[in-house]
């Protein structure tokens, strides 16, 4: 088992010196993959909430490097004075480029933060304490008892190195970006922090669908085989396949391989939502979840994590008529550049308005039906289309 612990060097000591340390590995349960804590002392399942399962960092250190475990974790408890603020899906692991907002709360933190293990979140640490027993909303999620995070030790460049005592910054975060959520609830019982898209409408999200309506000129989409085809022939097809077939290896939580997967059918659909729905149904990674109404305006969360991607999508594949050709040819095809950025990180920044177009040209502005479904293409052609962009 591949393990790179953090050492005690690349850690505050806020950290090392509690004798609150757990392992971690993946484990499969309910058909998805999690962190669950392991016990260094014996190996067996851990829990956040008992303290027979937690040990000094060098004993966890320890069993985690024989191999035992894929990494170590810190538990958060009533009697410790720190706080752990998860922010998901907020970073491009090839860039360490963050979110607008995901940048903001890292400033005005201002304590020892490090990248998770995905390379697409970060993790922050600081002293203070929490305003209400709200702890997560949409990509943020803030806890001070009975959870363990996952500690990597690759400190985020231009942060502290120490943590530091932030209690009135805590409570304006906490206040800002978690405290109005209504009806979410923590679903992990090994708890480890894992974000869910536990997000409510936002006037951004809504004045974002609104630029999209009112075009009758769309020419039409691909078929739902036509998009997992071109989706697997693209230069990031196998990402694509990985999480057709249900596999999250890689992601901090099922969630972020959701969100993953449907930024890729967005992609391919040129954004209709019915249409990543439909395929979204057709791949491993469903779950019962997926129907599972989770919000105060009624929303199952598959709706709301299909309009979380959209509103932080600018850039879509668009087939152009001049370029069908007859059925049977794609084999000799030239794979497609434009979906090589298409990533979950990539649709997790929300203000990037960034094209990463191969020839360099300017994306054609378009506007996206509202219809219930688009007339898909039919089997018999095949399209090399162009990238076409969300105005912003």
């Amino acid at each position: 088992m591949d393990t790179d612990a953090p050492t005690a060097d690349s850690l505050p000591d806020e950290l090392t010196e509690r004798e609150q340390w757990v392992c971690w590995r993946v484990q499969e349960r309910s058909g998805k993959e999690t962190k669950v804590p392991i016990n260094p002392h014996t190996g067996s399942f851990g829990s956040a909430t008992n303290p027979d399962s937690r040990a000094s960092f060098e004993t966890a250190r320890e069993y985690a490097t024989d191999g035992a475990a894929e990494g170590l974790g810190f538990v958060f408890t009533d009697e410790d004075p720190l706080v752990g603020v998860d922010l998901d899906t907020c970073r491009v692991p090839e860039t360490g480029t963050l979110s607008d907002d995901a940048t903001d709360i890292v400033e005005r933190l201002a304590s020892y933060t490090e990248v998770s293990p995905s390379g697409t979140g970060v993790h922050i640490l600081a002293l203070g304490s929490l305003p209400g027993d709200r702890n997560r909303k949409d990509w943020v999620e803030m806890y001070d008892d009975a959870r363990f995070f996952t500690v990597t030790g690759d400190h985020l460049d231009g942060t502290p190195v120490t943590v530091e005592s932030r209690t009135p910054a805590i409570g304006a975060v906490h206040t800002e970006f978690v405290a109005d959520e209504l009806g979410s609830k923590d679903d992990d019982d090994d708890g480890e922090a894992s974000t869910e898209v536990d997000d409510t409408p936002t006037e951004a999200a809504d004045a974002s669908d609104a630029d999209d309506r009112g075009g009758d000129d769309e020419e039409p989409g691909l078929s739902d085989d036509e998009v997992v085809d071109r989706a697997n022939a693209a230069a990031n097809g196998e990402k694509f396949e990985r999480l057709w077939q249900g596999r999250t290896m890689g992601y901090d939580s099922h969630s972020e391989a959701d969100m993953a997967l449907c930024a890729l059918l967005a992609f391919w659909t040129g954004g209709d939502r019915t249409q990543i729905d439909r395929l979204f149904r057709d791949s491993g990674l469903l779950r019962e979840k997926w129907d599972e109404r989770h919000f105060a305006d009624g929303s199952t969360y598959g709706e709301k994590t299909i309009e979380r991607v959209l509103a932080g999508t600018t850039e879509f594949y668009e087939p152009t008529r001049s370029e069908t050709t007859a059925a049977g040819t794609d084999d000799d095809a030239p794979k497609l550049n434009e979906p090589d950025e298409v990533t979950a990180e990539a649709v997790a920044l929300r203000a990037t308005g960034r094209t990463d177009h191969a020839s360099g040209a300017p994306p054609r502005p378009y506007r996206r039906s509202t219809s219930a479904s688009r007339t898909p293409r039919s089997a018999e052609s095949t399209t090399h289309g162009r990238t076409r962009n969300r105005p912003v």
